[in-house]
C-alpha cells in the first residue's frame, strides 16, 4: 500500500510531452470499447426508424467518459497496492513512471463520472428515469472493477463484467433511449460484441499471469493456466465469427455482415502471439492485436448494419 503522501523520484516531464502522458491515462486503445457498442445499438435503431443525434452524442461521450474513468481508477488502485512500478508492462503507469499525483488520477475520475451523470440526466429526460439506475450500475461496476475490498478484476470474472457492461448493457441502453423498446435482434447482436470485449481483458491478464499470481489474484487465467487460457482466447474469437454466421442463416443479420471476416488475420495473429511467450513484453504485441480485434470487428459490423439499412 502507498500512501498518498508516498514520495517517489518522479521523472522530469518536457511540456511536449504532457498531453501524451494524459493520453495514455486515459488509455486510448481501450476506448473503442465504450464507442463500438453505443454506435452498434445506434444502429439498430436506425434501422427500427429512431434517431436522435444528440441522444446518441450523449450516449457516446458518456460511455467513453465511463470507460476512461474506470482506467483511471485502475491507474490508482494498482497503484496503491503496489502492483505498478517503473518497469511495469503496459501502458498504465503515470503515477509511478511520469510523476502524476495519485490524487489527481482518482479525482479525475470521480471528475469524469460527474459529467456522466450529467449527461446521464439528459438522456433520461429525453428517455426514461430506468436508465438512471442502469448508469449508476454501470459506474458501480467500473469502480468496483479494481475498487473497494474485493476488485473484480481479482476474481475469474472480470471478463464476464467488462463484456457484459461493455457489450450487452451498453448495446441494449443506446437502442432503448432511440427506441423505447428492446428488441431481441439487438440482444442477439450484443452478444459477439460482448466475447470480443471480454477477450480484451483476458488477454490482459494472460499477460500478467504471473505477477497477477505473486499478487494473490484469481482471475480466470490464472485458474486456467496460460495454455489454456491462450485456447480459451482462440475459442472466444471463432464463437463471435460464428454468432454473426448463425445471424446472417436466421435472417437477424444481411450478408453485409460477412464483412467483420475482414478482421479475421488480426485474431489469428493474437493468439499466435502469445503461444510460447511467457515474458509480459514479448505478449505485448498480441495484446494489442486483441483489442484492434475488437475495434476491427465492431467497425465492420457497425457499418454493415447501416449498409443494410441504407438498402
Amino acid at each position: 500500500m502507498h500512501p498518498d503522501t508516498h514520495t517517489h523520484s518522479a521523472p522530469s516531464i518536457e511540456p511536449d510531452k504532457n498531453w501524451r502522458i494524459w493520453w495514455m491515462l486515459l488509455r486510448p486503445h481501450t476506448l473503442t470499447a465504450a464507442f463500438i457498442p453505443v454506435s452498434i445499438g445506434t444502429v439498430m435503431a436506425l434501422k427500427e426508424g429512431s434517431f436522435n443525434v444528440w441522444l446518441f452524442l450523449a450516449m457516446l461521450l458518456a460511455s467513453v467518459l465511463i470507460q476512461a474513468a474506470t482506467n483511471m481508477f485502475n491507474e490508482y488502485f494498482d497503484y496503491k497496492r503496489g502492483l505498478d512500478n517503473e518497469n511495469s508492462v503496459g501502458i498504465g503507469g503515470a503515477i509511478v513512471r511520469n510523476g502524476v499525483k495519485a490524487k489527481t488520477v482518482l479525482v479525475l475520475a470521480f471528475v469524469f463520472f460527474g459529467i456522466s451523470t450529467l449527461l446521464g440526466i439528459y438522456i433520461c429526460i429525453e428517455s426514461s428515469w430506468w436508465i438512471a439506475a442502469i448508469g449508476t450500475l454501470c459506474m458501480v461496476a467500473g469502480y468496483l472493477y479494481t475498487g473497494g475490498p474485493l476488485p473484480i478484476a481479482y476474481t475469474p470474472f472480470g471478463e464476464l463484467t467488462a463484456g457484459l457492461f461493455m457489450g450487452v448493457v451498453i448495446i441494449l441502453i443506446s437502442f432503448y433511449i432511440q427506441t423505447g423498446t428492446v428488441s431481441i435482434d439487438a440482444f442477439l447482436i450484443s452478444l459477439p460484441v460482448s466475447l470480443l470485449v471480454g477477450a480484451i481483458l483476458l488477454s490482459n491478464n494472460i499477460r500478467d499471469l504471473d505477477g497477477d499470481k505473486e499478487n494473490g489474484r484469481k482471475t480466470l487465467a490464472i485458474l486456467m493456466g496460460r495454455k489454456k487460457a491462450i485456447d480459451f482466447l482462440a475459442l472466444i474469437f471463432i464463437c463471435s465469427y460464428i454468432f454473426i454466421i448463425a445471424f446472417i442463416l436466421a435472417g437477424t443479420a444481411s450478408l453485409w455482415s460477412l464483412l467483420v471476416f475482414l478482421s479475421v488475420p488480426k485474431s489469428v495473429f493474437a493468439v499466435k502471439s502469445f503461444r510460447g511467450k511467457s515474458r509480459p513484453i514479448e505478449m505485448m504485441p498480441a495484446m494489442v492485436a486483441t483489442a484492434q480485434t475488437n475495434t476491427q470487428f465492431g467497425l465492420l459490423l457497425a457499418a454493415a448494419l447501416y449498409i443494410s439499412y441504407l438498402i
